[in-house]
């Protein structure tokens, strides 16, 4: 399972943890219930920050090499 998982590109590696982070948001945390406030809306927008930032860098390393 390992071995495939080297092989894999960035991007996808950071695209598959960003989904799996908006699945544990909406099912454990409650993002996606009808009544959410703004520090569970304001969660999810860090959240989809820290994946732009992360998918950025390693778009940007990818191109170096």
């Amino acid at each position: 399972m390992f071995k495939s998982l080297k092989k894999m590109n960035t991007t996808n590696i950071i695209t598959i943890i960003y989904f799996l982070g908006l699945l544990f948001g909406a099912f454990f945390l409650g993002l996606w219930d009808a009544e959410t406030s703004i520090q569970k809306g304001l969660m999810a927008l860090a959240w989809t920050a820290v994946f732009l930032i992360c998918f950025f860098y390693a778009d940007k390393n990818k191109e170096d090499k």
